[in-house]
């Protein structure tokens, strides 16, 4: 059963979220309202998934992104926020956020944003996830990374599936895309993080645009 934490300051949206989610079978092992609360019991609650309001009342969301990722490297945040204004995104997403929702959302895309975090899937409102990749390949445009004969060496297959994570596709796109289970997809991805210390899907994405991954086939 996924584990998930809630931190929001609004005490009945906070409560909502929380109940849609027990009732959709996730494991909600702790809520706040506080953003050094969640901080602090995120090591104990060991949350997989943490949906996480960008405005909280004593420090900022992309504080506790980087304090949650610090306790807990292997988390997976997904940002749920009333705003969905493209500095906000960035700021998140450069933070270590694996998806961003606005609170517009309704509850079935909610339920399957946070099935989707768990699953290792990056995660935007639709019209976000464009803003994100242009993000990158911009910053790649800056100065693409020195060539270093000691880089850990990819499989053929762990490139060609990077080369569809560089894309956009879901886990599901890319086992569909190349005719292997979701599992397999998934276990392809956790390996290529581990050769290229990465620690997470965004951190991944970044790296397969500044190698030219993304380019049309």
């Amino acid at each position: 059963m996924t584990r998930v934490m809630v931190v929001d300051d609004h005490p009945m949206w906070r409560q909502g979220v929380a109940r849609d989610l027990a009732e959709a079978g996730y494991d909600v092992v702790a809520t706040t309202g506080e953003g050094g609360q969640a901080v602090r019991i995120a090591p104990a609650a060991r949350p997989d998934v943490v949906v996480l309001d960008l405005q909280l009342p004593d420090i900022s969301g992309v504080e506790v992104i980087r304090g949650l990722l610090a306790a807990l490297p292997g988390v997976r945040i997904l940002m749920l926020s009333a705003s969905g204004q493209e500095q906000s995104v960035l700021d998140a997403v450069k933070a270590g956020a694996t998806g961003y929702l606005v609170k517009s959302a309704s509850p079935e895309e909610f339920l399957d944003a946070v099935r989707r975090t768990a699953a290792g899937d990056t995660v935007f409102t639709p019209g976000l996830a464009g803003l994100v990749l242009g993000e990158y390949r911009r910053l790649a445009k800056g100065g693409g990374p020195a060539e270093d004969e000691a880089a850990p060496r990819l499989t053929d297959r762990e490139t060609e599936v990077l080369r569809l994570v560089a894309k956009g596709l879901s886990y599901k796109q890319i086992a569909a895309r190349l005719s292997l289970s979701h599992r397999t997809v998934q276990n392809h991805v956790q390996n290529t993080l581990g050769k290229l210390q990465l620690h997470n899907r965004v951190e991944l994405t970044r790296y397969a645009i500044e190698q030219g991954l993304d380019s049309p086939d």
